[in-house]
């Protein structure tokens, strides 16, 4: 009993063409473009009904009222508050747009419906093999957070909102992705997200389909680029630890040569570091040192010891001669 929407007979009702979302005035055009007439809540359900429909509808009228109180069982129906039910007249949209939440009526053997569920649903992407823009094939998985924001766009414009949905992710996540190149990939991860969540918004838009989030869960390396990463990660952290030793190096150099020059202006410094050095060795081990002594500290030891030496010879001689 369902007709095309080719085939009806269209009594153009005084809606103007641009409230329902076309350019041209043509409404009878636009009936003929399928579903998209629905975008504005526009129905055939007052268009002319052919005669089987007509006798169909009144044998079910007819049906109910012989039927009355069972029928009300079967006649009424509830949709919950994260629902919303979209019912067809013999194969026609009703007007009125989607029910719910609460009760609404159908005529048995007639009326249709279909139940949308209008909460968040999540789904995760298969894993993608993507050949990044500087030739580094990586493996991507992904996970979408998405919507019906329309419950008759999403019965209407497509067949199966949730396995295109699905689908149109999976292109989507391999077309941005491979516009991406590597280091890309690895640090921009919410930057790539987000240009995932809006053009697969657009896309899904004419579905009634809201795409509120998409995250990326993972990135995948192949082994060998990943053990030839930590290997460059490696030589660059050995050529920093090279660099600041080497820095080290010549600001201690530099302070030594400042100290040397000081130093060796004043021979009592010379001396007196001399002397610090000694008692630091000896604080340090308790040990026997053999440490020579420059000649500068002996020298007035040394003529000390040679005057002594001297008196005690001439006292000898005189003696001797004595």
């Amino acid at each position: 009993m369902n007709t095309t929407p080719s085939q009806h007979r269209s009594r153009v009702n005084p809606t103007p063409s641009h409230a329902i979302g076309y350019p041209t005035t043509d409404v009878r055009s636009a009936t003929t473009q399928g579903s998209r007439v629905y975008q504005g809540l526009k129905t055939s359900e007052n268009d002319e009904m052919g005669c089987v429909e007509i006798l169909a509808t009144a044998i079910s009228v007819v049906v109910m009222i012989l039927t009355f109180p069972i029928s009300i069982f079967v006649c009424f129906k509830v949709v919950s508050e994260y629902e919303r039910a979209v019912i067809f007249r013999m194969g026609r949209l009703r007007s009125g747009g989607a029910r719910g939440p609460g009760v609404f009526f159908v005529l048995p053997c007639v009326d249709d419906y279909c139940k949308v569920d209008l909460r968040t649903v999540s789904f995760d992407v298969p894993p993608q093999e993507v050949l990044s823009k500087d030739s580094v094939t990586v493996t991507v998985d992904a996970v979408v957070y998405y919507r019906i924001s329309d419950p008759l766009k999403a019965v209407i414009q497509v067949s199966n909102y949730s396995h295109s949905t699905r689908l149109l992710a999976a292109t989507t996540l391999r077309n941005v992705l491979g516009t991406r190149n590597l280091s890309e990939l690895l640090t921009e991860r919410e930057t790539i997200s987000h240009t995932m969540q809006v053009s697969l918004d657009e896309a899904t838009d004419p579905w009634g389909v809201k795409v509120e989030r998409v995250e990326i869960k993972d990135v995948s390396l192949p082994t060998a680029l990943q053990r030839a990463m930590a290997a460059e990660a490696e030589a660059a952290r050995e050529a920093r630890a090279k660099v600041i030793a080497a820095e080290g190096e010549m600001k201690s150099s530099r302070a030594l040569k400042e100290a040397s020059e000081i130093i060796s202006a004043s021979p009592s410094a010379l001396q007196l570091r001399y002397l610090q050095t000694l008692s630091s060795i000896s604080a340090e081990k308790n040990s026997t040192i053999i440490f020579p002594l420059p000649m500068e500290l002996l020298t007035p030891f040394l003529g000390h010891c040679t005057t002594n030496h001297l008196c005690r010879q001439h006292a000898a001689q005189g003696m001797n001669h004595q």
